[in-house]
């Protein structure tokens, strides 16, 4: 029998985290393993209303709150949240997967109705250690940083998550778009990220594309907005084997089409945290940022990534910081390098 919200046959777990797409999707693998663990209990995960898209074949003791933050700005608007979401759930536990001033104003007002409530530790001081070269070590992950929320709230459990579907989803829908897929090999590329300094050059990017076509890989782009296609729509153009997806589907669609690549090369940017929650295999390319800090996908190892070993990365957590010397020579990576990795990555 599935949960309903106003079941208050079990205690409630209230879950918050709004954005990035990212870190939401990294919430899944969580959210899926401590849901299955307790059955007794009732999950409600709070975030954007598009990212509840992610949230395919959820446990049934899992709900999903969708919300729009501009609907509930300043103190007074988040307090009408807090009333809804006591009015709906009646949670007796709070685990802030975020910490920002907006759920820091949430666990506030749950405080004062005494419930409790866990946040996640950042490790703020140790980022910026990393950041500033007075530190190389491995932080931990971001997912151990999700379980440990549930930890102190008195939810022990081991992650256990596979992916969202049992094999490769189902993609008849996109027949228009895609061909039929038979032997051949589909590597899905996604170029593009918020920062600078996580996007290896376009121009770069483009003879890895070239050098994928002519070896006869079928390359899918994903992306999104106009410019971003434009870039993808000229590389369709220009070469075979080359289809664009931007714009093509929601997230669940794109989640069904990923399941059935034989290969993601992304940035350090959602795609990748995306591939990892359908146990597609996931290279990486990155550049101002490190894996070092806690943001590699969901089952990714070390060498999976590409990146160069240079003092002077990571520079920054999240790849917003301008290079200091300009040339953003933390991308300087070789196109033939990268093929060269999907390749044995593929035939391995």
């Amino acid at each position: 029998m599935a949960v309903e919200k106003n079941d208050s046959s079990r205690p409630t777990v209230l879950v918050t985290r709004f954005s990035a797409v990212g870190d939401v999707a990294m919430t899944v693998p969580v959210l899926y393993s401590v849901a299955r663990c307790y059955p007794q209990y009732r999950f409600v995960f709070v975030s954007r209303v598009r990212f509840g898209q992610l949230l395919v074949d959820r446990p049934e003791n899992l709900l999903f709150k969708g919300v729009n933050p501009d609907d509930y700005k300043g103190v007074v608007g988040l307090r009408r949240l807090y009333c809804e979401l006591r009015e709906e759930y009646s949670p007796q536990l709070f685990a802030d997967l975020h910490d920002v001033l907006r759920t820091k104003i949430l666990r506030v007002f749950f405080a004062l109705d005494g419930l409790r409530a866990e946040r996640i530790m950042k490790g703020r001081v140790q980022k910026w250690r990393l950041t500033k070269g007075k530190s190389k070590e491995q932080l931990d992950t971001t997912f151990s940083r999700y379980v440990d929320v549930f930890v102190r709230l008195g939810l022990p459990f081991i992650p256990d998550f596979t992916s969202l579907f049992s094999g490769k989803a189902s993609i008849d829908d996109f027949s228009s778009v895609l061909p039929e897929k038979g032997s051949d090999r589909w590597v899905g590329i996604a170029p593009f990220a918020r920062h600078r300094g996580k996007i290896y050059p376009i121009e770069l990017m483009r003879k890895v594309v070239e050098k994928l076509s002519q070896q006869g890989i079928k390359v899918i782009c994903f992306g999104n907005g106009e410019q971003e296609a434009q870039v993808v729509d000229g590389w369709c153009r220009d070469f075979r084997n080359v289809v664009s997806f931007i714009g093509k589907s929601n997230f669940a669609g794109e989640l069904r089409l990923i399941s059935n690549l034989d290969l993601m090369l992304s940035m350090d940017s959602a795609n990748m945290h995306v591939a990892s929650l359908v146990n597609t295999p996931v290279l990486s390319v990155w550049g101002a940022t490190s894996p070092l800090a806690g943001f590699l996908g969901w089952g990714q190892k070390e060498q999976d990534c590409i990146q160069l070993p240079l003092d002077c990365r990571p520079c920054s957590i999240f790849g917003d910081k301008p290079c200091k010397f300009g040339d953003y020579r933390c991308m300087d990576i070789q196109p033939q390098h990268i093929v060269d990795r999907i390749m044995a990555r593929l035939d391995s």
